[in-house]
């Protein structure tokens, strides 16, 4: 099996694998890389390993060297340099009355261009605005516009839950949110409710989707007749998590009561549908507002 090293190109970013060519890297040493960006630093983030040859994606690169101390103050100047570039590019956009939300900047390593991140409701032409700042940094620059999730990603803020959002925390890239996987966990359809900090369908939603999925098959038709180990009853909701129905019962005075009884309680019960649940289109909020 080939060996490879992992390499981040962020704090909680993606991990890319690459060949060390014979060299032992460890955790948190600097190495330069050629991608498909060109010359980036990276940080490692799994020392050498095996693993197998379905788990790289052809070709593999090759880490150009281990970083030494010069290319670690060039990747700070870079970083520290962002300010001044988020500064003027915002002064910029503000002369010449853009329609868009300046978001992040990024220098290539080498510095042989200028990245410059931003979100918009619609197209902007910025040719203009390219013109001015390739004039004052004298570099290549490339606007590139993102959407609501890439730029919560990039910036990171805390999330409805309280805690660092997962996509800028832990998750190296975005997983298909759907309306239907709310749907299925029974949880409240209101927007404010089921939207992270981008105003998209939060990530978490996806988690534990596939436990759902299939347990929400097993579950009675709400509506539809159960029998209990105390008579035949409706059903009137159920619990996913717990596994338990709320059940509708006639007592033998010929009142009602409702009781809760266990999954594996309940007999000759109509089964739950995934067909029932609609709205599988991703991150659709449409139909809430």
């Amino acid at each position: 099996m080939p060996v490879v090293v992992g390499i981040r190109f962020n704090n909680k970013g993606k991990i890319y694998y690459f060949d060390p060519r014979g060299e032992n890297f460890s955790e948190g040493d600097g190495a330069i890389v050629n991608t498909a960006k060109g010359i980036e630093y990276g940080t490692v983030a799994l020392p050498n390993k095996e693993v197998r040859d379905g788990d790289i994606v052809a070709p593999l690169k090759s880490v150009e060297r281990r970083a030494t101390k010069e290319d670690e103050e060039n990747y700070k100047r870079n970083i520290e340099d962002k300010v001044y570039v988020l500064e003027t590019t915002l002064e910029k956009i503000r002369a010449r009355n853009l329609v868009m939300k300046l978001v992040d900047a990024e220098y290539a390593f080498d510095r042989s261009k200028l990245v410059i991140f931003f979100t918009a409701a619609g197209r902007v032409d910025f040719r203009e605005l390219v013109k001015d700042l390739a004039a004052i940094f004298k570099i290549r620059i490339e606007l590139r516009q993102i959407y609501e999730r890439d730029e919560a990603k990039m910036l990171g803020a805390l999330a409805p839950c309280g805690r660092p959002c997962c996509c800028k925390n832990h998750l190296p890239e975005f997983e298909r949110v759907s309306i239907k996987m709310a749907k299925i966990q029974g949880l409240s359809l209101n927007p404010q409710k089921i939207s992270g900090i981008c105003g998209r369908l939060m990530c978490c939603l996806a988690y534990e989707n596939a436990y759902y999925k299939e347990t929400f098959k097993e579950m009675p038709k709400v509506g539809t007749n159960a029998v209990t180990p105390d008579g035949e009853g409706i059903v009137e909701a159920n619990d996913i998590l717990r596994q338990t129905s709320k059940i509708k019962i006639r007592l033998a005075d010929g009142t009602f009561d409702i009781r809760n009884y266990k999954l594996k309680e309940l007999k000759n019960t109509v089964k739950q549908s995934e067909r029932e649940i609609t709205g599988d289109e991703d991150d659709e909020l449409k139909e809430l507002e």
